[in-house]
């Protein structure tokens, strides 16, 4: 019996499928959704998730190198849609990849950066890869007092599903250290990655924002929405554009 088909496979299968996929109307609208950030086929994201698995069946279980030139590949491609997948695809194996694998990452945050991209690698791929080694804890600690504000980010965030693990000292001595930011991507991961973790140790997040004043409004409000039982209101966004959010298969949600 045959085995699996080498992984390389799959970005020819995929480039073949999603050409067959293109949408014009609606490429446009998530374009103008991003800001015009980013060239778009017009593929929402239930349509690419069919896509992929079409494309990956038959085929071998990616290995880090494989997710390496994967990654590279389609990044190199002009739209966001290929960028998602090479997102999910590590997302899904991140378990193969070891410490050597976070430069492949920082390339990746630092080269075509977006929130749309960024925090899924920064929850589900840097996270969890942190987690398993914790010598790369040093490197979050550079990321944070970087001038890109991307990997700053990236490092605020990384804890995002970390719960009980959170490691308290870093997250509020990241959010400490870049409370007098002006960027706005960098003060409401302040505030998301407080906010997160309050679900865990409120009291610890209340003390923290009070006796931080310098803390934007933006942080401290997004930091104490969920303890005050705050609300996000449902998304009034027209169809297109919901693609677009959501087109990242692993998408951690503000």
């Amino acid at each position: 019996m045959a085995g699996p088909a080498p992984f390389e496979q799959f970005v020819p299968r995929l480039r073949e499928l999603f050409e067959q996929h293109r949408d014009p109307a609606r490429a446009a609208a998530m374009c103008a959704y991003m800001r015009n950030q980013f060239p778009f086929m017009g593929i929402p994201s239930p349509k690419q998730k069919e896509l992929t698995r079409q494309a990956i069946a038959g085929l071998a279980k990616p290995t880090q190198a494989d997710l390496t030139v994967l990654s590279h590949a389609l990044w190199a491609m002009d739209q966001r849609e290929y960028q998602y997948v090479a997102v999910a695809q590590m997302v899904t194996n991140v378990r193969v990849c070891d410490a050597s694998f976070l430069p492949q990452v920082h390339w990746l945050i630092t080269t075509k950066p977006w929130w749309d991209a960024v925090d899924a690698l920064a929850a589900r791929v840097v996270g969890p890869l942190v987690a398993g080694f914790p010598e790369l804890r040093w490197e979050m600690d550079d990321w944070t007092g970087s001038e890109n504000p991307w990997l700053a980010r990236t490092a605020i965030l990384h804890q995002l599903g970390y719960k009980e693990r959170t490691d308290q000292d870093r997250l509020f001595g990241y959010c400490r250290q870049r409370s007098g930011d002006q960027d706005f991507f960098i003060r409401k991961a302040i505030g998301w990655a407080l906010r997160e973790y309050s679900k865990t140790d409120g009291a610890a997040v209340r003390s923290f924002v009070a006796a931080n004043p310098e803390l934007s409004p933006l942080s401290q409000r997004e930091a104490l929405l969920w303890l005050n039982g705050g609300r996000k209101p449902p998304s009034a966004q027209p169809t297109a554009a919901r693609d677009t959010s959501e087109a990242c298969a692993t998408q951690v949600a503000l």
